[in-house]
């Protein structure tokens, strides 16, 4: 019997609900890192996860054995869910529905890594709305800015 082989490569985009800025460097790193286990509990490969103070960038290899929907929304509960049981923030915590979600070949993994990781000094000179809105376009997607995430700049 075949086995199932797969190289799957995806650059996640998600926001904070309400685009707070609420992600500080105070337990930015700590999340990152409790993200990156939620992927590998799940049998995922993480390449490189950051962000900013009202958004989060997840690189990874996704397994053959779940969906790409599935992945996001079980990574996107489990560390709202995190964010909350610490009392990390004010309020209640929770992403905004939706994400956006981008494959990569393995020869492209690198330049992913390096944009990731410099969020901090991309965000000195783009707006979060310019950046999203450039992958989507980037990536030839049609959109309809009627459900694209709330953007309050």
């Amino acid at each position: 019997m075949a086995n199932t082989y797969s190289q799957l490569n995806i650059h996640c985009v998600f926001a904070v609900k309400g685009r707070e800025n609420v992600i500080t460097k105070n337990f930015r790193d700590d999340l990152h890192r409790y993200m990156s286990g939620i992927l590998k509990n799940d049998g995922a490969f993480p390449l490189a996860i950051n962000g900013w103070l009202d958004h989060v960038h997840v690189f990874f290899e996704l397994p053959t054995a779940i969906a790409l929907s599935d992945q996001i929304r079980m990574l996107k509960a489990t560390s709202s869910k995190w964010i909350n049981d610490n009392t990390l923030v004010k309020g209640k915590f929770n992403w905004q529905e939706g994400y956006g979600a981008f494959s990569y070949s393995r020869s492209q993994r690198h330049s992913v890594i390096q944009y990731i990781i410099k969020q901090e000094e991309h965000h000195k000179n783009l707006t979060f709305r310019e950046e999203y809105l450039g992958l989507l376009k980037k990536f030839e997607i049609s959109f309809d800015d009627r459900y694209i995430f709330d953007f309050y700049e």
